[in-house]
C-alpha cells in the first residue's frame, strides 16, 4: 500500500459548534468545509484531520497529535479556554487529554 496521506476522522453531533472547538484545539478554523457535515483541517502534506457530523457515533472516537513542545501547547489550550488534563510523564512519551464537545478523546503527546 502506498499511502499518499492520512485523514484522523472523529464524528459529531454538529459541525458548527464542535468546529469552534477544533479551532482552539488547533489555532485557526478548517481549511476547507467540501460539504455539508465536513470540515477538514490540512497538517502539513501528508496528515489531515475530518471533522464528520454522525450523531449516531458521535463521542466514540479517539485522536493522538503528536506534538514537539507538550508544555507550550498545555498552556495555550487553557489559555484559549479548553479543559486539559494535567501532562503525564510516561516512559516513551509525556501525554495530555481532552474530551471535545461530544465526548471523543483527543491525546496530546511528545515522545521522549
Amino acid at each position: 500500500m502506498a499511502l499518499l496521506k492520512i485523514f484522523a476522522q472523529l464524528n459529531c453531533r454538529d459541525t458548527k459548534s464542535s468546529a469552534d472547538w477544533y479551532q482552539k484545539l488547533f489555532g485557526r478554523r478548517s481549511d476547507v468545509d467540501p460539504m455539508d457535515g465536513l470540515k477538514e483541517w490540512h497538517h502539513g502534506p501528508d496528515a489531515g484531520f475530518q471533522l464528520v457530523s454522525n450523531s449516531d457515533q458521535a463521542g466514540h472516537g479517539s485522536m493522538t497529535l503528536i506534538v514537539s513542545d507538550l508544555a507550550s501547547e498545555h498552556e495555550r489550550l487553557v489559555k484559549a479556554g479548553l479543559s486539559v488534563g494535567e501532562i503525564v510523564v510516561g516512559d516513551f512519551a509525556s501525554f495530555a487529554q481532552l474530551k471535545d464537545p461530544d465526548g471523543n478523546t483527543v491525546v496530546l503527546a511528545e515522545p521522549k
